[in-house]
């Protein structure tokens, strides 16, 4: 090539990189919730248990109440996401993220779980499956007030290791709320090991049978975000009982 040749496409090339605009990242939508919805599908849980399992979340969210519950949200929108786990490198987000603000888009999530098959059935690694969905978070196109990833489960993992998952999680500013399926010994490892962060809470089902009922409450005290604190309701009465005494004093004198 010629020297004025090359000097031309030089020329060129420079003129097209400032003619082309370069696209910048993409907006996150804003939301209020960012929700990780993670179901244990390991050998301990029953194809009926699985369905049990699944299609409580399908029936929560074709739900009038927890569809008012969204919708009353600041921005009245979340963002949720399915995932199934099991053992230590069997994770599978079933369903992806997907916007959630209206009855219409709640009852498509619905739909999207439904038609979710089984992905796993191994050994329940808890620790692998808060790390997997912490994970989720980065890059997902949303923007939420609040990050949670809501486990549930039947089975117990090593405490040191779930503790060390479940403390980096935190850390990144993420809740772990619990949905622990099974009577005391697995409450106890979910209330120790796998919630944490503001306000985390876990809702227990005594067995599969209770799950329905169980994710229904949790997801709905989930999306509007109220904790109770222990011991403020005791605190409120008392100060107001001691508000109407001082009254009752004042107006006496």
């Amino acid at each position: 090539m010629k020297p004025m040749d090359r000097w031309f496409c030089a020329v060129s090339a420079a003129v097209m990189m400032v003619a082309v605009p370069v696209a910048g990242p993409a907006q996150a939508a804003p939301v209020s919730l960012e929700l990780v919805l993670s179901i244990d599908v390991s050998g301990s849980v029953s194809t009926g248990e699985f369905d049990l399992q699944r299609n409580g979340y399908v029936n929560a969210f074709q739900s009038v109440a927890l569809q008012n519950a969204i919708l009353g949200t600041p921005g009245g929108s979340i963002a949720a996401t399915f995932v199934q786990w099991s053992g230590t490198t069997q994770q599978q987000q079933s369903v992806g993220w997907t916007l959630i603000n209206s009855a219409a888009s709640a009852n498509a999530f619905a739909s999207a779980i439904a038609a979710a098959s089984r992905a796993f059935s191994g050994n329940t690694a808890v620790a692998a499956a808060i790390t997997y969905s912490a994970g989720l978070f980065n890059g997902n196109g949303y923007e939420g007030n609040r990050l949670i990833i809501d486990i549930s489960g039947d089975g117990t993992d090593g405490t040191a290791a779930t503790r060390a998952a479940r403390d980096a999680a935190v850390a990144a500013g993420i809740t772990i709320n619990g949905l622990p399926i099974g009577g005391a010994s697995i409450n106890s490892f979910y209330a120790n090991n796998v919630i944490g962060g503001p306000g985390a809470f876990f809702e227990p089902a005594n067995d599969f049978g209770d799950f329905a009922s169980a994710v229904q409450r949790k997801l709905e005290r989930e999306v509007v975000g109220v904790v109770p604190v222990p011991g403020a309701l005791p605190m409120m009465l008392g100060g107001m009982a001691l508000f109407g005494m001082l009254l009752r004093r004042r107006v006496a004198a």
